[in-house]
């Protein structure tokens, strides 16, 4: 029943265009987590380490951090995506002159 209404028109993604998608997903999120590890460690903990484990200050640097980083991050996804819908909504055949 799927073929019937699924899809109108739109091909199905290859095996090998979901792993290459599935890569890419992988790449974004390990580079997000290395921006977020960079960043938080530098604002976060000393150079030079006194201890084995994090004090309290520093895990509560590093919570605040990682939450204003994800925040931040969400802000900015939200403002793209609706930038996209409202480049796709106002129509202009595709051209990419709406913002000129």
């Amino acid at each position: 029943m799927s073929s019937m209404f699924g899809g109108f028109g739109r091909p199905q993604p290859s095996s090998a265009e979901k792993i290459a998608a599935a890569e890419q997903e992988m790449d974004l999120v390990t580079d997000m987590f290395n921006k977020l590890s960079q960043a938080c460690m530098k604002k976060c903990i000393p150079r030079e380490y006194r201890e084995g484990e994090l004090n309290k200050g520093e895990g509560v640097c590093i919570d605040r951090c990682a939450s204003k980083f994800f925040d931040v991050q969400m802000k900015v996804s939200e403002l793209l995506q609706a930038e996209a819908a409202a480049k796709g909504a106002g129509g202009g055949g595709g051209l990419g002159f709406g913002g000129m």
